[in-house]
């Protein structure tokens, strides 16, 4: 059995485009970077050739992958998502307890998961702590630097 991938509409549009891109722009570049490289004669020691080719098998290689699990998604809608429990596509305002410090983080798919814009992988250890919890529970995760304990204090779906 194929197993399934979660994740939002955002992040299945964004794989799509991707994808379409990888077909539709890149595949046609790299073959003509491809033909213009044979172009220049011995292939042994031809640099151009051999980048090319190596492009290519790099972009043929993310379009399985691609098609994979889109092939596999499981697009959840979190704007029809409610409730007081935090799970999948679940907007959690966090209080570091040691700090104080106040972070956000949407929990979504691992595809489309980017610390840098606040959003975490379904299957991150913080995640996997914060599933099943309500606001006022305090949970307890082994970060990379330590024991880190935070508080929910938001759950927002949006």
């Amino acid at each position: 059995m194929m197993e399934r991938v979660p994740m939002t509409v955002a992040g299945f549009s964004a794989l799509e485009a991707e994808l379409k891109h990888r077909q539709a722009v890149e595949r046609p570049r790299i073959i003509e970077a491809i033909a213009e490289a044979r172009a220049h004669g011995d292939l042994s020691e031809n640099a151009e050739y051999h980048a090319a080719k190596e492009a290519q098998s790099h972009n043929e290689g993310r379009i399985a992958e691609l098609e994979s699990i889109i092939s596999r998604a499981e697009v959840i809608d979190v704007s029809k998502l409610s409730g007081e429990v935090v799970k999948f596509g679940a907007t959690v305002k966090l209080i570091d307890e040691d700090s104080e410090e106040e972070k956000v983080w949407q929990i979504v798919g691992e595809q489309e998961a980017d610390a840098k814009k606040g959003r975490i992988s379904i299957t991150s250890p913080l995640a996997r702590a914060l599933v099943g919890k309500k606001v006022g529970a305090s949970v307890e995760v082994n970060a990379p630097g330590g024991a880190k304990s935070y508080e929910i204090v938001e759950v927002r779906w949006v």
